[in-house]
């Protein structure tokens, strides 16, 4: 099992670990890809920082991340499990899991980022703020620019497994499962069920929960119709909506009734 997370607009603060070795991340395809988006990002905020702020969308109050951008390369790391912070993260709980639960967090948990594409949460990183629909005066839109790059790295990262994704609009934008990955592909979609409606807050604390409940049961759901089974006996409502056509995701909507 893939299981595709969302990052966090807040983050921890970058810890006192060796600064990054960009050759150790997961993932290695997307190493020319980081370095770009790295070496703009740190020219861009070592410059005019009010353009920075301006790209990178931060409010006056945010400005200290820019020149938190800036030392990008010699800041200290710490793993990015303990880097991404809010709502999601503090439902998931990484650092109270069990060794075995946490064993499997690390084989099978996929963060997307504007800035690195995609990490692993045991891969060391400093802090940083870049998200994913940040358009870069040289590269451009970020989404656009981890396309292709994605396309050749995640579908053998995916394996032959369910592939649970869990991204918000903009980071799923960075790559769309096609063919027999897509297949195996589960979208989730969290509603408070008398409104059916998204409410942010408890969507992200649900998906939260979700991963838990999966990874400290040692559930492993093959595709998405075991994945129904699995939520299903973890408590859920779960509705589920197989594909229209062939080599298309499915959707499963998890409704709550309350917003906690």
């Amino acid at each position: 099992m893939l299981v595709l997370l969302p990052p966090s607009e807040g983050k921890a603060a970058s810890g006192r670990g060796a600064p990054l070795k960009p050759e150790s991340l997961s993932l290695p395809g997307l190493a020319a890809a980081r370095e770009d988006v790295l070496s703009e990002l740190v020219e861009l905020c070592a410059g005019d920082e009010e353009k920075a702020r301006e790209v990178l969308g931060l409010s006056e109050g945010l400005r200290g991340e820019v020149a938190k951008n800036t030392e990008l390369h010699t800041a200290g790391t710490r793993p990015a499990g303990e880097i991404y912070t809010g709502v999601l993260y503090d439902a998931l709980g990484l650092a109270s899991l069990d060794a075995a639960a946490k064993r499997r967090a690390a084989r099978s948990l996929l963060v997307f980022s504007g800035l690195w594409g995609a990490v692993r949460v045991t891969d060391r990183i400093p802090s940083y703020r870049c998200s994913m629909g940040v358009r870069l005066p040289g590269l451009g839109a970020l989404g656009a620019h981890w396309r292709a790059p994605m396309a050749q790295v995640l579908p053998e990262a995916a394996g032959d497994g369910l592939v649970l994704d869990l991204r918000s609009a903009a980071y799923a934008a960075a790559w769309k499962p096609k063919g027999d990955v897509a297949a195996r592909t589960a979208s989730v979609r969290v509603l408070h069920a008398p409104t059916r409606k998204v409410v942010s807050h408890f969507n992200k604390a649900t998906k939260g929960r979700i991963v838990r409940g999966l990874l400290t049961a040692g559930i492993a759901p093959k595709d998405p119709a075991d994945l129904v089974v699995a939520l299903r006996d973890l408590g859920y409502t779960v509705e589920e909506q197989a594909p229209a056509r062939t080599g298309s995701p499915w959707t499963l909507d998890v409704l709550v009734d309350e917003v906690h």
